[in-house]
Order: C-alpha cells, then sequence, then structure tokens
C-alpha cells in the first residue's frame, strides 16, 4: 500500500482551509492600485512554505489584542498571487492551463517569495515547452532571466540561444535595450 495515495485528499483539504473566511490570521495585500487585492491566509501554512514570508512574519508576529497581520506584496499581480497561494496550500500547480507569459510572472514571484522547488519547475517547463514563445520575447527573457542567480537554467539557455543564432539576436529591434 503506497503512503501517498492520502496525499490527494490532504492537498483538497488544505485548499479548503484557503477558502475559509473564519479562521484566517493574516491579510496579504498584493498588486498596486487600481489592481489591488486583498488575501485571507494562515499564518501557520505560511510561515513553513515560504522562507521569504516566514521573515515577514517573524518581525510582524500577531498581537495578543486580535489584530491581523497585514502584509503588502506589490511586485506581484493578484492573479499570480492567486496561483501561487494555492500552489503554496495545495502543493500543486500545473503550468499546462497558463500561457507563458503567466509563467514568468510565476516563476519571478516564486523567487520573490523563496519558493525554491517552483522556480527550476518553472524554467524546466518553459524551456522543454516554450521554447518558440522565448525565442520570440527573447529580450524579454534574457532580462528576466538575469534578475536573479535562481534563474541560472533560463540564462544557459538564452546564452545558448545567441551563441547558435547570433544574426537573431544582434538584429533585433530590442538589441540595444540589452
Amino acid at each position: 500500500m503506497s503512503d501517498n495515495k492520502f496525499l490527494p485528499k490532504l492537498s483538497q483539504n488544505l485548499l479548503e482551509i484557503l477558502g475559509d473566511e473564519e479562521y484566517y490570521d493574516v491579510t496579504i495585500e498584493v498588486g498596486n492600485d487600481p489592481y489591488v487585492q486583498i488575501f485571507r491566509s494562515h499564518m501557520v501554512i505560511l510561515n513553513y512554505r515560504s522562507p521569504y514570508l516566514r521573515r515577514i512574519l517573524s518581525t510582524n508576529k500577531k498581537k495578543n489584542n486580535g489584530t491581523l497581520t497585514h502584509i503588502k506584496l506589490p511586485n506581484i499581480s493578484p492573479e499570480i498571487f492567486q496561483i501561487i497561494l494555492k500552489y503554496i496550500y495545495g502543493g500543486k500547480l500545473s503550468l499546462e492551463e497558463y500561457d507563458a507569459s503567466y509563467i514568468v510572472e510565476i516563476m519571478v514571484a516564486a523567487n520573490e517569495l523563496s519558493l525554491q522547488e517552483l522556480i527550476p519547475h518553472s524554467q524546466s517547463f518553459l524551456i522543454d515547452n516554450q521554447a518558440n514563445w522565448i525565442e520570440q520575447n527573447f529580450v524579454l527573457m534574457y532580462q528576466t532571466s538575469f534578475e536573479s542567480d535562481s534563474f541560472l537554467e533560463l540564462q544557459k539557455f538564452c546564452t545558448e540561444l545567441i551563441s547558435k543564432q547570433p544574426e537573431n539576436f544582434f538584429n533585433s529591434l530590442d538589441f540595444t535595450s540589452i
């Protein structure tokens, strides 16, 4: 008997907790005006799933007077944070259902939130399944790949593209922005 057969039910229960309107103890304000959304969450889950959020929560512990902890994440869009939050709670993320630009945003948000297992997963998915999109949006992807040392796989892929097809790179309209 496999020990993993209970994981889907656990994942589903944790996603149900995410939807709970009564027992949350953290609010997270995501995005910038006019696209701001408030998410309700649970300190204990955030603490164990994201080192970045753990650091924020450790300096912002819930007060004994019942005041909720409030976190602001202006660099992440509400749509992307909703995807990430479901991943944090349920431990599942199917990148096949998102277009490449969303996957890039997921990867960047995962990096900001220190979700280390999600970064290589999203990079590999982009390279294996969206190589044409990366080539078509090369300057964006090249610049994104150098935003963090966590994106080494993407950096390597972009560097290989340049070495294999330098004329595409040098003839690009966006070449001077690099």
